[in-house]
């Protein structure tokens, strides 16, 4: 007898023993100023690490049992003692969940007594109810948020269990995983050898201990779990995330496998199975509510499950329920959880104020050292700093202006650094949507040439109506492709502002072509050896006098008050046909008076009688000017845009020309 009275005493000094050492792991690994309130910050705003207070998180929580005595109606339970002389004796009464001084409910684990002499604990049925093995008790707690916790305990107003466990839950969503396993036949009854060593690489792997699991004492044992002790980075806990996950918890869960007994069930008598049952009168958890070193205290945010909650109020810039994220525009470093020795404060991302979010990226962060990444730039940016244009875009000045490139005509939908679109074949715009010049038939393909000829196109410049792909002819020029002469028209000539020259066949035919063996041929003076020919004439025709300059090789005229022409010899008259659609051309120096404009400047006569003149300053010629050598060129072509006076067809005009009669060319300008 005496040799059984000295094991329950070492088992409470056990006991006594592992909840000391525990609070000592704490102050050495979690606060080196556990009573302190200290802020998240200095007085400089430096960002330093900050804690909520260690409390029991289970004061006052809602348990929930799957086995409560007297929930349907009064049952009998003895409470069996042992006096000094380990004499055993048994004292019953009534569990009545109806009655207040007589029930034991769930919610008495965590009451602390009620803070009351009144002793209070929760109790299922008896053996004699049928709580026997295999049938279990489940004893879960809802911390309704993670906590980090640094030790579980019970205290047991019954024996303590032969084997019991413990389950935590990581996320509220999350798997039930194991804790700690208590039992006398750890290998029977869960399959795992008792006291195994604890290594590096599966610190997170529950054990399975005998401690506890004896009968003795028959009231008041207690059990103190230590979540950290046995573990080998326990005193480096900070650099250590897999330590950080496994004391980490949202619920807790109690397993009450097999009841500890004297053997004397076996019997089934009534009293002794109404002494078997398991009772605990109180259940405390030390931890923290989770906030990963950056808040110091917790606030109340909502009602969960009808119980106000507490949840970490952020600071260092992060934010989510336990603070385990950086908010949404201080991404530029990981997230990580504040040390002693660093903060780990969430830096803002870098986005040119253009963006109030980002992301981190674990490769830009390699690579630069910073891994923000911002994200919904505005204003049509994009980028890692939001310092680029986004896709379609194209920067001007400080703007990023819409590319807009045409889906069909374009190539790409990006455009240059300029703003101008890639365009297919043929297609031309800033943004490729319309066809080039001398192409049509805008498309997928792009647009096809027109290929137009220089010689016959308006301008000399291809070009096409872009639906029809027809080209822009010259007046006298014809077909698809401007590259024939009307019919009446021959000589297709790029020089040839109208494209094509009149057909001059006497009234017998109107169509011609060009023929072979022509030149052209210029008739010129130069008055190297005398007036050449040339004469002056009155208004009437009549020949006046004249004088040649050899010095400065002219001819020259005067007259007071008189119209007089310089006339030209017989070598450009008689049949000047091949002029027609050519050019007048000579030099005028005005040696006095003043350009008083008359229609008549140039005469031009025929044969028939038929004459045409026109002004000095037709054609973009410029006036006569005093003491100043002026060239003067004139087209001979019907068209009134030659303003020749009056305005013949061009069979009238070739007409005239075949028999031409007289060149004249003002010479004095001094008649009002």
């Amino acid at each position: 007898m005496f040799a059984g009275r000295i094991t329950p005493f070492k088992m409470l000094v056990k006991v006594v023993f592992l909840f000391v050492g525990l609070q000592t792991v704490l102050c050495q690994n979690e606060n080196p100023e556990p009573r302190s309130n200290r802020p998240c910050y200095t007085s400089d705003r430096i960002a330093q690490r900050c804690q909520p207070p260690f409390v029991n998180a289970a004061y006052d929580r809602v348990f929930e049992a799957t086995n409560t005595c007297g929930m349907n109606g009064p049952t009998s339970y003895c409470v069996q003692t042992k006096n000094r002389n380990d004499y055993r004796s048994t004292y019953c009464s009534l569990c009545d969940n109806r009655d207040p001084s007589r029930r034991h409910p769930p919610e008495y684990l965590s009451d602390f007594n009620n803070n009351t002499r009144q002793k209070t604990w929760w109790q299922s049925d008896t053996m004699r109810e049928g709580m026997q093995y295999p049938t279990q008790v489940n004893l879960t707690l809802h911390l309704e948020k993670a906590f980090d916790i640094t030790y579980v305990q019970l205290r047991f107003y019954s024996p303590r269990p032969e084997s019991f466990a413990i389950y935590k839950r990581t996320r509220q969503d999350g798997p039930w995983t194991p804790y700690q396993f208590y039992s006398a036949s750890c290998e029977t009854t869960y399959g795992l050898r008792r006291d195994e060593i604890i290594t590096v690489q599966e610190e997170d792997r529950a054990v399975c201990t005998p401690y506890f699991s004896g009968i003795s004492p028959l009231t008041g044992g207690a059990v103190a779990f230590s979540t950290l002790e046995g573990r080998p980075s326990m005193f480096r806990f900070n650099s250590s995330p897999k330590l950080q996950e496994w004391v980490t918890a949202t619920d807790l869960r109690i397993v009450l496998t097999r009841m500890n007994t004297f053997g004397d069930e076996v019997f089934g008598d009534s009293k002794v199975l109404s002494s078997y049952f398991y009772a605990i009168s109180d259940l405390s958890v030390g931890a923290r509510c989770k906030c990963n070193g950056v808040r110091s205290r917790t606030h109340t945010l909502a009602l969960v499950r009808d119980l106000l909650v507490d949840v970490c109020k952020c600071e260092h810039n992060t934010k989510g329920v336990d603070c385990q994220m950086c908010k949404d525009f201080y991404n530029d470093q990981p997230w990580m959880r504040a040390t002693e020795t660093d903060a780990h404060e969430c830096k803002a991302c870098d986005c040119n104020g253009l963006s109030e979010t980002c992301v981190f990226d674990e490769e830009l962060y390699r690579r630069t050292g910073h891994g923000g990444r911002c994200t919904d730039c505005k204003e049509n940016t994009d980028g890692i700093h939001c310092e680029l244009c986004k896709a379609n875009f194209w920067r001007s000045g400080t703007q990023c202006l819409q590319c807009a490139c045409n889906p069909i005509g374009s190539v790409s939908l990006q455009c240059d650094d300029q703003g101008q679109c890639r365009c297919k074949p043929g297609v031309g715009g800033q943004r490729c949507d319309q066809c080039l010049p001398n192409f049509y038939d805008f498309g997928e393909d792009g647009c096809v040439a027109c290929e137009c000829d220089p010689s016959g196109s308006l301008d000399n410049t291809p070009s096409c109506d872009s639906d029809t792909g027809r080209c822009r002819c010259k007046d006298n020029v014809d077909g698809r492709r401007c590259d024939k002469c009307k019919p009446g028209y021959f000589g297709l000539n790029p020089d040839d502002p109208f494209g094509c020259i009149s057909c001059f066949c006497y009234g017998h035919s109107s169509e011609c072509s060009s023929a072979d063996g022509y030149y052209a041929h210029n008739i010129t003076s130069d008055f190297d050896t005398g007036n050449q020919g040339w004469t002056a004439v009155d208004e009437r025709g009549s020949e006046v006098a004249s004088q040649y300059h050899g010095i400065s090789k002219s001819f020259t005229i005067k007259g007071l008050n008189e119209i007089l022409y310089f006339s030209a010899p017989a070598r450009y008259l008689g049949d000047q046909r091949f002029s027609y659609d050519q050019y007048l051309t000579f030099d005028l120096f005005m040696i006095s008076g003043r350009y008083r404009g008359m229609r008549s400047d140039i005469v031009l006569e025929g044969g028939n009688g038929q004459k045409i003149s026109i002004h000095m300053y037709a054609q973009g010629n410029q006036l006569p000017t005093v003491g100043v050598k002026n060239t003067f060129t004139f087209r001979i072509h019907e068209h009134r845009d030659y303003m020749w006076y009056p305005q013949m067809n061009a069979v009238d005009l070739i007409g005239l020309l075949s028999n031409l009669t007289a060149i004249k060319i003002k010479g004095t300008y001094n008649k009002t």
